[in-house]
């Protein structure tokens, strides 16, 4: 009994250590979809706004675990890494300025659903985006 429970206890340990150490390739997370729609996915979210890059890339490097992962202003696209409290998880968010909109699409890395994580955590930015340009 004790060997199964140091087994399961072991996988465990190492099922987190992957979620946090696993390695971030730029190339597959830093791009966009196609076509961008808004609305609600099983594993993220996409919105469409009018707004600056420059003023929302300053509210998203003050959330807390979020760095970002490639891009900047300059290039008019980036990409950051939200990792969760508890497990670290990550999340993936790019946002790309196109004309006078902003195109956001956040993402998860492991399992199939966020329960609402990135469309919350989203429509949090752009809620003090508002507040702060209006």
């Amino acid at each position: 009994m004790k060997l199964v429970f140091g087994l399961v206890l072991l996988a465990l340990v190492a099922g987190a250590a992957y979620v946090r150490l696993a390695p971030t390739d730029p190339k597959h997370w830093h791009g966009m979809p196609q076509s961008v729609s808004p609305g609600d996915l099983d594993g993220g979210a996409v919105r469409v706004v009018s707004g600056d890059l420059a003023a929302l890339d300053a509210i998203i490097r003050a959330t807390p675990r979020t760095q970002v992962l490639a891009g900047d202003v300059a290039q008019g696209m980036i990409t950051y890494v939200t990792r969760s409290r508890v497990f670290g998880f990550p999340d993936y968010t790019t946002v790309r300025q196109s004309g006078a909109q902003l195109e956001i699409y956040g993402r998860l890395r492991f399992g199939k659903s966020d329960l609402g994580v990135n469309a919350a955590r989203i429509d949090g930015w752009l809620q003090r985006l508002g507040q702060a340009g209006g």
